[in-house]
């Protein structure tokens, strides 16, 4: 397995056409988990909803002390 370091030379060591290439494919890897850790939050969000774990309020003052809690 390469370190970081190896990774960083390699990556130095290659063309600008190929470094735009890399960075566009990190762009999308990079959307794509985030895309995915937004449905895993939604699917959670979801489960306490239905378990009836969610609070919700309109009131700033019993909003800051669900975030204390």
């Amino acid at each position: 397995m390469m370190s970081f370091s190896d990774v960083v030379e390699v990556i130095k060591s290659l063309s600008i056409v190929e470094k735009q290439e890399l960075q566009l494919l990190l762009k999308q890897y990079l959307r794509e988990e985030r895309r995915e850790e937004i449905y895993k939050n939604l699917n959670t969000a979801q489960i306490e909803e239905k378990k009836g774990e969610l609070k919700f309020s309109s009131n700033i003052n019993e909003l800051r002390q669900m975030i204390k809690e």
